[in-house]
C-alpha cells in the first residue's frame, strides 16, 4: 500500500478512480489529498486538512471494497503521516457504526465538546479524536 499525494497521481489512475466512485469528491483531495495505491491501482483517497497548526481533520477517508481490509492499516498510515506533519490532535467524523468500532479500537476518543466539533455541529455520526504523540 502506497500513499501518494493525489497531485503527484496519474491521471490515467485518477479518472478511472473517479469514475467508479463518483461519490468523492475532487476538488480539495486533488488540492491536498491523497490517494491510496495497491497493486498499482487506485483503491482510496483521504484529505488531512490542518485546522491550526497543531490540529488536523481526517476527510473524506474512503476506500473501495476491495480494500476495506486494510482501512485499519490505512487509518494507522494516516496517523503516521499527521506525526510527520508535527500534528498534536487528529478529528474525524465519522458517518457509520462500524468505522466508529474501528475508531475506538485504534484509541479515538468520542467527544462531545472541542474546537471542531462547535464550529462543525454533527447533524448525524460522531467526532472522533486522537491524540497525535
Amino acid at each position: 500500500m502506497k500513499l501518494i499525494p493525489a497531485n503527484q497521481a496519474s491521471e490515467e489512475k485518477l479518472e478511472c478512480f473517479f469514475q467508479s466512485n463518483p461519490e468523492v469528491k475532487t476538488d480539495l483531495l486533488l488540492q491536498i489529498g491523497y490517494i491510496v495505491e495497491l497493486n498499482d491501482k487506485i483503491e482510496g483517497c483521504f484529505v488531512l486538512d490542518s485546522f491550526d497548526d497543531e490540529i488536523y481533520w481526517l476527510k473524506q477517508l474512503y476506500v473501495t471494497k476491495n480494500a476495506a481490509a486494510l482501512l485499519p492499516v490505512l487509518v494507522e498510515s494516516v496517523l503516521a503521516l499527521a506525526k510527520k506533519q508535527e500534528a498534536r490532535e487528529v478529528f474525524v467524523h465519522s458517518h457509520q457504526p462500524m468505522v466508529d468500532v474501528l475508531l475506538e479500537s485504534l484509541q479515538f476518543y468520542p467527544q462531545k465538546d472541542s474546537v471542531l466539533v462547535d464550529k462543525y455541529p454533527a447533524k448525524s455520526g460522531n467526532w472522533w479524536s486522537y491524540q497525535v504523540s
